[in-house]
């Protein structure tokens, strides 16, 4: 096997165990909307520009950066809901997560705002710590069941046997 084939086995790997799907699939529910907002202006969202121009005007984050956040969290969540780099999107997430919490959450302290006695955007971290939680179990489960990177895991399994086992021409 080589390097490349063995990153890629690593990356799609996974079994059929249904956790997995089920932190994947909620944890795509979840950040599509908020992807659609940042990318397409869904659901009363900036769109593209608008968002480029807060993390980097506003927020001084790298336009890269800013850039890198609202792919992850646009297409993460596709990927997450059909299993396609499971393990890919979900870091993605992560990493929007972990700096979300950083740079705006972590001075608010543990808990959302749940009954709105804080102003409005001055939840804590409890909220980024679950997502971190799922995130993680997909990064070292994989997708799970009814996942593209499971189908795509077994044929490369079979194409890499069969090129070991050639059959022999009759």
């Amino acid at each position: 096997m080589t390097g490349y084939q063995a990153a890629k086995a690593s990356l799609l790997r996974t079994d059929g165990d249904v956790g997995p799907l089920i932190l994947r699939l909620t944890l795509a529910a979840v950040f599509f909307p908020h992807g659609a907002q940042k990318m397409l202006g869904w659901f009363g969202g900036p769109g593209f520009s608008g968002e480029m121009q807060f993390f980097t005007e506003t927020m001084g984050i790298p336009a890269v950066f800013a850039f890198l956040a609202i792919v992850a969290e646009f297409f993460g969540p596709i990927g997450l809901a059909v299993g396609l780099l499971g393990r890919v999107a979900a870091f993605g997430i992560g990493c929007v997560m972990v700096v979300a919490a950083l740079t705006s959450h972590v001075q608010h302290g543990f808990f959302m705002n749940w009954f709105g006695e804080m102003p409005a955007g001055s939840e804590g971290f409890e909220y980024h710590l679950l997502v971190l939680g799922m995130v993680l179990v997909i990064v070292i489960k994989g997708s799970g069941g009814l996942s593209l990177d499971r189908a795509l895991s077994r044929s490369s399994e079979v194409d890499s046997r069969a090129a070991r086992h050639p059959t022999p021409l009759r």
